[in-house]
């Protein structure tokens, strides 16, 4: 039975990933400090003999008994409310995690995946975005902890690989949504369900002429495992191209649920980027991907699960000033 390290594995995509590799056969170590995971994600996975969970932040040193395959590492604080109030927490994850997870990987000799993301390529003057764009990022910005962060990560991943050999894989995500997302996090899809499930006016920052592109969980996971069973090193970007305004997703979010809230609209965060879509054309001649799940559907999965939840946990709001952590 083949063994692999997930770490941030209480997270929204590291839960997805130990079920996609449960399901798929193989001996799945989860390692997560829950700072913004949640056990509730994988407790259906405890009672399974080939599951074990570490409480364990990898900033430190990570210890794994016995011969290890893979490893994915997914924890990083991923959302804007996240990575703003925990800065330096932040950024230790993508450099003394990513080093740690690289040692750990050469001492083992195991294959590693790392979770990057389109945040590399900033504020893009580039559009679609490209794997060989080199992005447009401000590193001492306010969303500088967590850009600068992944392309760390990138750099110290490709010396791995070019210096000691070792078998990499780099993943880009894009925007992507799904059961088990946090509510009211700073990411625009729940934060609008949630405006929507409270009766409150949605909020879109900018005159949401900006835009993103939604790729469903399931979609991102098979591109995710298809990348780690491949023999391509370099960055590929997994997402869905189909690119829509801010203004436009709020409107179908407000169709979506029924309600009769209106769209308010607020000042635009430093730094935010305008345009946000995959090139994906690595991907599907590399990996033979590309998404399959059309938007309306996946929201309608998703918007149920977020219905399924809890008026205590609706209730809970997750309030940032985005404002205050903006140089001006």
């Amino acid at each position: 039975m083949k063994k692999v390290l997930i770490t941030g594995a209480a997270g929204f995509l590291g839960s997805h990933l130990c079920d996609r590799f449960i399901k798929e056969g193989f001996h799945v170590i989860a390692m997560d400090n829950l700072i913004t995971g949640r056990l509730s994600n994988i407790e259906h996975l405890f009672p399974l003999k080939n599951f074990e969970f570490y409480h364990h932040d990898v900033s430190k040193f990570i210890h794994v008994p016995g011969n290890l395959d893979y490893i994915l590492h997914f924890a990083s604080p991923a959302s804007p409310i996240d990575y703003l109030k925990i800065p330096i927490q932040t950024l230790k994850v993508g450099s003394l995690g990513i080093h740690n997870c690289l040692g750990l990987a050469k001492a083992k000799n195991a294959r590693v995946l790392i979770a990057s993301t389109s945040e590399v390529y900033g504020d893009p003057t580039v559009h679609p975005q490209t794997e060989d764009y080199w992005g447009n990022v401000n590193p001492i910005g306010p969303r500088g902890v967590y850009d600068e962060a992944k392309r760390f990560q990138e750099a110290m991943t490709m010396a791995y690989h070019t210096f000691h050999g070792l078998e990499t894989r780099i993943v880009r995500i894009f925007n992507t949504y799904g059961p088990r997302m946090r509510l009211n996090d700073g990411r625009v899809l729940p934060a609008f369900i949630g405006q929507a499930l409270r009766g409150e006016d949605l909020t879109v920052f900018g005159d949401g002429s900006q835009t993103r592109s939604f790729c469903y969980v399931d979609d991102l996971v098979e591109g995710i495992y298809r990348l780690l069973l491949s023999s391509y090193v370099y960055p590929v970007n997994i997402g869905n191209p189909s690119e829509i305004t801010i203004k436009e997703f709020a409107e179908e979010i407000i169709k979506l649920t029924g309600t009769k809230q209106k769209v308010i609209y607020k000042n635009l965060p430093q730094d935010d980027p305008k345009q946000r879509q995959p090139d994906i054309t690595k991907a599907k001649e590399i990996l033979n991907w590309e998404p399959k799940v059309d938007r309306a559907e996946g929201l309608k999965k998703t918007y149920e699960y977020f219905c399924s939840l809890s008026k205590e946990e609706l209730n809970k709001k997750e309030h940032f000033d985005f404002e205050k952590y903006t140089l001006r």
